[in-house]
């Protein structure tokens, strides 16, 4: 749906929660937005497609799909091209609440947010599902743009809420939330909103400078700077 917009500094947030897919070499087209020296935004040669973690074939076709309605292509790519599917897939796969009403304060509270992430993703594909057979006789993915776009609306914008599609609606701001956060964690997200970073930390992000100490247990800690030498200072 267009016009689903996002602020800036949800952005930050969410290029922080995108950070704990950063390496995973599965992903053919989404890459966090500050790569390594590896890059991974190519899938190797002969991998094939990528391979849902969580969702079967037909719920994360329907997710890519719901996810580029949310944000389309138009003068900048929209989430298909980005990938967002795939990294939609991941965080759910792994647990990783984007959006969640659970007052996290603990690794369980965590894993009991990501478990209910699972639970309301395929509640809210199999809604979908259930209410278009109900309004077009035909599952979501087998309707015209037309019906498709109809039924959405009916959950974006509230000037077309309907009493009988709350949970429909709690389920869209969801996948929107996630779409949101996973588009704005791109290369082409970040282009899009014209992210200064890009041009000095994108081409050059480097990598660990102690591979010999992955765990980083034997850093020293840094000299006291001397704050009469600083800038500004007398």
């Amino acid at each position: 749906m267009g016009g689903q917009g996002v602020e800036r500094r949800e952005i930050l947030r969410y290029i922080g929660i995108a950070a704990v897919a950063g390496s995973f070499p599965g992903f053919s087209r989404w890459a966090f937005a500050c790569p390594q020296n590896h890059p991974q935004t190519s899938p190797p040669a002969g991998s094939g497609a990528y391979k849902p973690l969580f969702f079967s074939p037909q719920h994360y076709r329907m997710v890519e799909h719901l996810a580029e309605m949310i944000i389309p292509e138009d003068d900048t790519p929209g989430a298909k091209k980005a990938g967002v599917a795939e990294f939609i897939d991941f965080m759910v796969a792994n647990r990783v609440p984007v959006s969640t009403s659970h007052d996290i304060r603990s690794t369980d509270d965590a894993i009991a947010a990501g478990n209910d992430a699972q639970t309301r993703f395929l509640a809210g594909l199999d809604w979908i599902n259930a209410r278009s057979r109900s309004e077009f006789g035909r599952e979501f993915m087998d309707c015209t743009p037309e019906q498709q776009n109809s039924l959405m609306e009916e959950l974006a914008y509230k000037a077309k809420y309907k009493p009988t599609t709350e949970g429909g609606r709690a389920f869209f701001q969801m996948i929107r939330d996630y779409t949101v956060v996973g588009y704005y964690t791109t290369e082409l997200g970040l282009k899009s909103i014209g992210y200064p970073g890009l041009r000095t930390v994108w081409p050059k992000m480097p990598g660990c400078a102690h591979p010999d100490d992955p765990e980083h247990a034997n850093l020293r800690e840094p000299a006291s700077p001397d704050i009469s030498t600083r800038p500004g200072k007398n």
